[in-house]
């Protein structure tokens, strides 16, 4: 392993391979805009469809995401080298996914599927409710790093995803629905074992472990006041959730000592410790 922090942004990903800037770039020339300041060397790596939640291997020599592209009509997994070449289908090709993950070592991933259920793309958000996620009936899957061997881990109605692992390689970190809220669970990595670590009306996701496997943070809606209690329950009744208002939590791997990091108005979002030498600093990014 090489003697430097790795991973340092979990939402670089997002921005290597978002097209937000597609207007500035040419196949010719570097990814540049005049008013960045912080970031240099951008390299756009897919040209076409809709790609979203790219995550490194532990060997920072490849990138798993989802992407809507070529005869696909919802979200599949996909692993590509990290200049874009290699590009391999690595879910089912059926259903629709989300939240891929490798796995400590790079040769196992775990993603979250609706193929096992209906074969077809469940129906697409209802927008007239506003920006919404679509709570489909995902549960969590494990394969080999290119797509065979596949096996179920989760096995419950509703909503099993956002899973991760720990760079310890013992536990995945989940989201679900289980228990009628969107909460946060940890597992083995064979599924069993299942624990339930936040309990407060509201949602709970986008959980990391540090890089010692101690400490989880994620983001975290919390509604207060009977409006925002009523709608918040009302949208989870329908499947959705609105990732308007977003705070920052980090708490121990066993659920213990929460504490909340950030504290306003805008959707903080991809919590993530920014080093494998400390526990003490992460990073975010938020509107």
């Amino acid at each position: 392993m090489k003697n430097a922090p790795i991973k340092t942004f979990t939402f670089l990903a997002f921005v290597v391979i978002s097209l937000l800037f597609s207007s500035f770039i040419s196949q010719e020339e570097p990814l540049k805009h005049p008013l960045e300041k912080h970031l240099k060397n951008i390299r756009q790596l897919t040209f076409g469809g809709e790609n979203a939640e790219a995550y490194f291997s532990f060997n920072e020599t490849k990138l798993i995401f989802q992407s809507t592209r070529d005869s696909f009509e919802c979200d599949q997994i996909f692993i590509m080298n990290i200049d874009g070449s290699d590009l391999k289908l690595v879910s089912t090709g059926k259903g629709k996914t989300t939240c891929a993950y490798f796995l400590p070592g790079d040769t196992e991933i775990i993603y979250s599927s609706t193929h096992h259920i209906n074969e077809k793309c469940p129906p697409k958000p209802d927008y007239s409710k506003g920006y919404v996620w679509k709570l489909d009936d995902y549960d969590i899957f494990k394969a080999k790093a290119d797509g065979s061997n596949l096996r179920q881990l989760t096995n419950t109605p509703g909503y099993d995803a956002e899973a991760t692992v720990s760079p310890k390689g013992d536990k995945i970190v989940f989201t679900s629905m289980r228990d009628g809220d969107l909460e946060i669970y940890t597992m083995d990595l064979d599924g069993r074992n299942i624990k339930r670590l936040t309990f407060e009306k509201g949602y709970d996701g986008g959980a990391f472990f540090s890089w010692d496997g101690k400490k989880i943070c994620y983001r975290a809606y919390h509604p207060k006041d009977s409006a925002e209690i009523a709608e918040y329950e009302q949208l989870l009744k329908d499947r959705y959730i609105k990732p308007m208002k977003l705070q920052i939590f980090v708490m121990d791997a066993d659920g213990k000592n929460k504490r909340q990091i950030t504290n306003n108005n805008a959707a903080n979002f991809a919590p993530f410790f920014s080093s494998r030498w400390t526990t003490n600093h992460f990073l975010i990014k938020y509107a």
